[in-house]
């Protein structure tokens, strides 16, 4: 177990589970400044992220008394990482809750999966082989599209590569507003962003367009290019 110098501001979290998807989550949230509770069943993960996590430990989820002893009650933030056994997967988030964990986050692995972690009150149910396969799939789907952040509601942004045809025009010229109804946020070209006060400025081979709008919307966008 390693327990490194906490700094202010952080927030904490507890992964269960050091798999693929988990010490990925437990590392990216390190990077970010936060302090990390890793912990899963296998001393083979744990020692492999102990000079990378904030604290590691050799836990069984299912048991609420060593996820207490370990500190994940103190935790802002929960996120059972592990998805191929489902009955640990489901005890870890009635755990989780139980100690007073106030978010707790979950994978799912399939549809029954996700219904039994819904009605346990989990506040995110994640599907990240979907949610991955989907996401690219949309870009695949139209070469213009480098990629895309969905916001809710059906609205997304999306990351246009600058075609051709658009070579040399302004931002006013496009149809994106009146025919689309997108909303452009501005143009990413390199490293610099050019926002609405560059929207007389011609826009550029290596440029992407920002656009904000409903996915039927920039669907049709993207296809009229």
């Amino acid at each position: 177990m390693v327990d490194k110098k906490r700094h202010r501001g952080t927030r904490t979290f507890g992964v269960v589970g050091l798999g693929n998807f988990g010490s990925t989550v437990a590392n990216e949230l390190q990077r970010f400044g936060n302090h990390v509770i890793g912990i899963d069943i296998s001393q083979t993960r744990v020692a492999s992220h102990a000079d990378t996590l904030s604290q590691t430990m050799i836990v069984d989820a299912r048991d609420d008394i060593a996820l207490r002893e370990a500190g994940m009650g103190d935790c802002e933030v929960g996120v059972v990482a592990m998805g191929s056994d489902l009955e640990a997967s489901i005890l870890a988030a009635i755990n989780l809750k139980l100690i007073g964990v106030p978010v707790v986050w979950a994978k799912a692995t399939t549809k029954t999966h996700h219904r039994i972690l819904s009605k346990l009150g989990v506040d995110r149910i994640i599907h990240p082989e979907v949610e991955v396969g989907q996401h690219i799939a949309q870009v695949l789907h139209n070469p213009l599209v480098r990629d895309y952040v969905s916001l809710g509601n059906g609205y997304h942004v999306v990351n246009f590569r600058i075609p051709e045809s658009l070579e040399g025009k302004i931002l006013a010229e496009l149809p994106h507003k009146e025919k689309f109804n997108l909303r452009c946020i501005g143009i990413m070209r390199g490293t610099e962003f050019i926002g609405q006060d560059g929207a007389g400025c011609p826009l550029q081979s290596d440029d992407l367009l920002l656009l904000l709008g409903r996915r039927s919307d920039l669907r049709d966008f993207a296809a009229s290019l």
